[in-house]
């Protein structure tokens, strides 16, 4: 199937996170099947101010192509501007343009989901991106700023005639966050409104939610982001639900240990120990959700500092299984 320019070899795509989808655990997703992985939102700004950190949020690995890159911000100039340096220094193969992300220091400065409140100038970014790179241009907004003001159908129709190659959408709206449920109806009108790809994205959690939003949205990618957290598994079970309609079974405890360190390695070679195990914290706890008896494990996580810590805590739980 293809977004634009760019061939993509299957359904299921990483959804970017912020301060989640780094270059590890987009590496790790990939291994695990996920199609096409987006990194973490940059700031177009940061980009053309230089900014010497955001950078490093551009890095790819080599089994990551295609790979997209998400940037934001609120100024055509600069967001044309942010495109063509993000494209420059990571090589990739799609620029998407966040216009869905809630978290108020984004709609406060008038990026991110503020902008389904301007249908104007959202097209503005969007055809000076898409004039700014010669590559593939993706928009992911949500169903609306709040249950008042839903128009993820005008807005959609006005990405694909601003010239963009693929569509995700959220189906919750700003005031939502991330509660509630996500409204696959919303995302089944903006397929049918539209004749460029739709990526769906809310509520995969499992791979039989995956298979639920394809057929009842027609969707033609699935976007996953909070359901593989912990589980890059999801992609591997849902791409086999999808494509032979038979479940693998879930991975074992041991297999979810050694990928946990698998990913945390990585994330140690590419940031050094003390920001990988910080962040380890989160990750690897993430993995260990859902088994029972390890409480007293799970708080030791949360006080890692050395990589070895995290080796000798996973050789108590293997003796312990």
């Amino acid at each position: 199937m293809n977004i634009g320019k760019v061939e993509v070899n299957g359904r299921l795509i990483l959804a970017p996170m912020a301060g989640v989808t780094d270059k590890a655990f987009r590496q790790i997703c990939r291994e695990h099947g996920a199609a096409l992985t987006v990194t973490e939102m940059v700031s177009a700004k940061a980009l053309c101010f230089k900014d010497k950190k955001t950078p490093r949020l551009l890095g790819l690995s080599e089994n990551e192509h295609p790979a997209s890159v998400q940037i934001f911000g609120s100024e055509p100039e600069s967001m044309a501007e942010g495109a063509i340096i993000a494209k420059e220094i990571s090589g990739c193969d799609i620029i998407d343009i966040n216009m869905g992300c809630p978290a108020p220091k984004i709609v406060n400065n008038g990026d991110g989901s503020a902008l389904m409140k301007d249908i104007k100038l959202a097209e503005k970014i969007i055809c000076a991106v898409k004039k700014a790179v010669n590559c593939t241009v993706t928009v992911k907004f949500r169903k609306g700023w709040d249950e008042k003001s839903i128009n993820c159908i005008e807005f959609a129709k006005m990405c694909e005639q601003s010239g963009a190659d693929m569509i995700a959408i959220h189906g919750r709206t700003r005031a939502q966050q991330y509660s509630g449920h996500a409204d696959w109806d919303a995302i089944k009108n903006v397929k049918q409104a539209v004749k460029i790809p739709v990526a769906a994205n809310g509520d995969v959690f499992t791979p039989k939610d995956a298979v639920k939003i394809i057929n009842y949205t027609g969707a033609d990618f699935v976007m996953i982001g909070r359901g593989a957290l912990g589980d890059p598994w999801l992609f591997s079970r849902s791409n086999a639900l999808i494509e032979t309609g038979i479940l693998p079974d879930e991975p074992t405890l041991c297999k979810r240990l050694d990928t946990a360190v698998r990913q945390i390695e990585l994330a140690l070679e590419d940031k050094g120990e003390h920001i990988a195990m910080l962040e380890a914290r989160k990750h690897v706890n993430w993995y260990l959700k859902g088994s029972s008896g390890l409480k007293e494990f799970k708080k030791r996580v949360c006080a890692f500092n050395k990589i070895d810590e995290l080796y000798k805590l996973c050789e108590e739980i293997k003796a312990q299984m």
